[in-house]
C-alpha cells in the first residue's frame, strides 16, 4: 500500500458532466470509478519496458488486474483487515466480498495513475509497484482513483484500522528502515497470483522485471509480506527481513515482515 493516504474530505471538483456506473449487491450500491477517467493516461512513465511476457497494466484494465488481487489475497488478514470487522458481522460473504474488491480497485487505479502495475498471463498475476519518490497521496489521485469513497464505504472501525492505525504504521516504519533511502527506493506494495497462476514462475517475472531495473539504478527495493510462508521465498531475490510490525486492532497480532532488498553489483 502506499504509504501515507490519509483520511479526505469531499472536495467540490467541476469536471463537467461525469457519469458514474453503479452495481447494486445485496441492497448495497458499490460506486464505480468516474467513467471520464476510466482510461486516463498514467501521468509518470518509468524506464521498465515490457519483458519476458510481462506487460504493464493500462487504466482500461484496472477491473481485471484487481479481480486478480482480490483471489489472491481472498483469505489474506492484513487485506481483509478493513472488511473482516465486528461493526460489519451483520454483513454477508457476498457484501463482504464486494468491499474487498471495491477496495482493491481503487488501490490498483491509484497506482496505474501515480505507479506502476505489471501483469503477466490473462491476468494470472500482478504486481502493484510504487516507483522512487512517488506516492499516491495527493487529492487528485486520491479523488481520481475512488479512494476518497474509503471515508464512506469503510466501516466506523475500518475507517480506524486504514486509516489510524494502518497508514501510519506503513509509513513509519518505512521511514525507520530505511531512513534517507526511503525516497530512492523501488517500493513492493502488492504482488500476488491467482491459484491458476501459480507454478509458472510468474511472481519470479513481476519480480525480478523491477528489480533488474533497481540493480541498474543502484536502488534498494521494499515490501511488506503478510504471510509468513513468502519470506523464504522474498530470500531467493534477495529480500532480506529486517523487522516484524504487528496491527492489533483485531483482538489478536496480525504480523507484517519488513523485507529489504539491497541492489546487486
Amino acid at each position: 500500500m502506499a504509504k501515507t493516504l490519509s483520511a479526505v474530505n469531499p472536495i467540490a471538483y467541476d469536471f463537467g458532466e461525469t457519469k458514474s456506473a453503479t452495481v447494486k449487491v445485496s441492497g448495497n450500491k458499490l460506486n464505480d470509478i468516474p467513467s471520464s477517467f476510466r482510461l486516463v493516461k498514467s501521468e509518470y512513465s518509468f524506464n521498465v519496458p515490457p519483458s519476458d511476457g510481462v506487460r504493464i497494466v493500462t487504466a482500461a484494465e484496472y477491473k481485471q488486474a484487481a479481480a486478480c488481487l482480490a483471489e489472491a489475497f481472498s483469505e489474506d488478514d492484513v487485506v481483509r483487515y478493513f472488511v473482516d470487522v465486528p461493526d460489519r458481522k451483520h454483513w454477508n460473504t457476498e457484501e463482504k466480498w464486494a468491499l474487498h474488491l471495491e477496495i482493491l480497485e481503487y488501490i490498483t487505479y491509484a497506482h496505474i495513475l501515480k505507479g506502476l502495475v505489471t501483469t503477466i498471463g490473462d491476468f494470472e498475476a500482478v504486481a502493484l509497484w510504487m516507483p522512487p519518490g512517488q506516492n499516491m497521496d495527493d487529492y487528485l489521485t486520491i479523488f481520481r482513483s475512488g479512494l476518497w469513497r474509503l471515508n464512506y464505504r469503510l466501516s466506523p472501525e475500518g475507517r480506524v484500522r486504514f486509516f489510524q492505525e494502518f497508514m501510519p504504521l506503513l509509513h513509519d516504519t518505512m521511514h525507520t528502515t530505511l531512513g534517507d533511502r526511503e525516497n530512492e527506493a523501488w517500493y513492493l506494495v502488492y504482488i500476488g497470483t491467482r491459484p491458476c497462476g501459480r507454478g509458472k514462475g510468474y511472481a519470479r517475472k513481476l519480480i525480478e522485471h523491477v528489480t533488474k531495473v533497481a540493480d541498474r539504478e543502484g536502488r534498494p527495493t521494499y515490501l511488506e509480506s503478510s504471510n509468513i510462508v513468502n519470506v523464504p521465498i522474498y530470500r531467493k531475490f534477495g529480500f532480506e527481513k529486517t523487522r516484524t510490525i504487528n496491527l492489533q486492532r483485531g483482538g489478536r497480532n496480525i504480523p507484517l515482515d519488513i523485507m529489504v532488498r539491497e541492489p546487486a553489483n
